[in-house]
């Protein structure tokens, strides 16, 4: 219970933007390829890091990696790049950067074979999974799905994909509803599942 009365996943802060995200984003079903691209290279800056530190810097991202168009990302030269490294906008690290450069080049190998988005739901069958935790907690960090979509993104030149980012991406993207059963949202995401 947070305080504006609702009831909402354990992890989730009073901080308004955390709940924003939690309440209109987070679990429901994306679709777009450019939209999981986007959503895949931030669950990556996240490595070591809060998710909410991330939340906050994404406006950022956007516009230092061209609103995430895997196109204009590989045509980055080296002084947008150096550019990246001293904005203390995004998260200043050599590999992370680079990481959403080399993602760039994978999504659009992937594209030329077969959309982005039917690649990353076919670890699920293009089916959400329907969970019912109580307790967030007891939601693993994991999954077997998580660790093949890892293993194929890495396969394919992603960096900053392993399984735990994997899985969190898979939650909040929707490939898995992990909004626990008390939640204000989770018949909400049940409704939306993907089928």
């Amino acid at each position: 219970m947070t305080s504006t009365g609702l009831n909402r996943c354990g992890w989730v802060s009073d901080d308004l933007l955390y709940q924003k995200y939690h309440d209109e984003q987070w679990g429901r079903p994306v679709l777009d390829s450019k939209e999981l691209f986007a959503k895949l290279c931030l669950d990556g800056q996240q490595a070591g890091l809060s998710w909410i530190t991330i939340l906050k810097k994404q406006d950022n991202y956007e516009a230092a990696f061209h609103d995430f168009e895997p196109t204009k990302i590989i045509q980055m030269d080296e002084q947008e790049i150096a550019a990246c490294l001293q904005n203390p906008g995004i998260v200043r690290n050599k590999l992370k950067v680079a990481s959403i450069i080399k993602n760039a080049h994978g999504y659009l190998n992937i594209e030329k074979r077969q959309s982005f988005s039917d690649f990353i739901w076919q670890f699920t069958n293009g089916k959400t999974i329907i969970n019912e935790w109580k307790d967030f907690k007891e939601a693993p960090t994991f999954t077997a799905e998580s660790k093949a979509m890892s293993k194929a993104l890495k396969k394919e030149g992603f960096s900053f994909v392993g399984e735990t980012i994997c899985y969190a991406f898979m939650q909040a993207v929707g490939i898995v509803n992990d909004h626990v059963t008390g939640c204000h949202c989770y018949e909400e995401t049940c409704q939306l599942a993907r089928r």
